[in-house]
């Protein structure tokens, strides 16, 4: 995000103002949509929500203690430096979070609480984590433990403690309902999380084998403006020597890259598959946080 800035210190001033941008609108998730119905969406946020009814503590500032030590770790693991916009994207949440809950519930609607709140958490931290920074709390538990456990992935961390917190919001609230609603925030919140990091196309990958793979690359290269590597392989049955054209693109790109192939070498093999996440010139920066 922002790689086309030249100048550092513009590049920052845009950096924290999404930060600010972003922290406004996943305060408003919080706390017009789901502290006050009782709805704990996972992680640190969903731990103080469910620790609010039982102490007298505005939500922001249960977020804000809880996450002290947890930074203080993950300083000491990671480095100062790393956490600087981490930091601020933490004291921001909230403050907005406490400063957004004096204002009057949006809805006492739990399925349109669950939605609404669920898509503005999503988008929210997944802005934060596109310039780099992140929400604190559970993210730095998943880097944490993702030391001791780097054979398990990420995203399933989350999950883990997600259910846990959601669970523990059954037992402290005594009502399933409303751990299902929140449960449903949290898939919701995910989706637009990962909508806003990737995109809602996602991305392919093609491999074409082809006697005309020069033309066919380029042609790639300039109609679709994609980069195009060449794969040495060997036909196992005639023993000849092949250059297997292999292109990420974005899904919406595939529909032509396949009318591409078929005008050039209507004989031509083609295998396509789906990309998680592509990392360089053209896609996601492999300077962004990633976990």
């Amino acid at each position: 995000m922002f790689r086309k800035i030249k100048n550092p210190i513009l590049k920052i001033i845009c950096e924290y103002f999404v930060i600010a941008f972003a922290s406004v609108f996943y305060a408003i998730g919080i706390s017009l949509f789901l502290d006050p119905n009782k709805l704990a969406p996972g992680g640190i946020t969903g731990i103080a929500i469910i620790i609010n009814r039982f102490i007298d503590m505005p939500t922001g500032v249960l977020v804000l203690i809880m996450n002290v030590p947890i930074m203080i770790i993950g300083i000491w693991k990671f480095g100062l430096k790393f956490f600087v916009s981490t930091i601020v994207a933490t004291i921001l949440g909230s403050v907005f979070i406490d400063v957004a809950a004096k204002f009057p519930v949006a809805t006492n609607d739990l399925l349109l609480c669950s939605l609404i709140g669920g898509i503005l958490m999503g988008v929210s931290i997944g802005l934060i984590f596109k310039v780099g920074a992140s929400t604190g709390g559970t993210d730095i538990i998943a880097r944490l433990l993702k030391l001791r456990l780097p054979h398990v992935e990420t995203g399933k961390l989350f999950i883990i403690v997600d259910i846990i917190i959601v669970l523990a919001s059954a037992i402290a609230f005594r009502d399933i309902e409303l751990a299902a609603y929140a449960g449903i925030c949290v898939f919701v919140s995910g989706k637009a999380l990962d909508f806003v990091l990737y995109g809602g196309e996602g991305a392919r990958l093609i491999f074409v084998i082809s006697e005309k793979e020069e033309e066919i690359a380029e042609r790639f290269m300039t109609e679709l403006d994609s980069g195009v590597t060449y794969v040495n392989g060997i036909g196992a049955y005639t023993s000849v020597d092949k250059r297997i054209i292999m292109c990420a693109m974005t899904k919406q790109m595939l529909p032509k890259a396949q009318d591409i192939v078929k005008a050039i070498d209507v004989n031509a093999f083609i295998i396509v598959t789906s990309a998680n996440e592509i990392v360089g010139e053209g896609y996601k920066s492999p300077y962004e946080n990633r976990m």
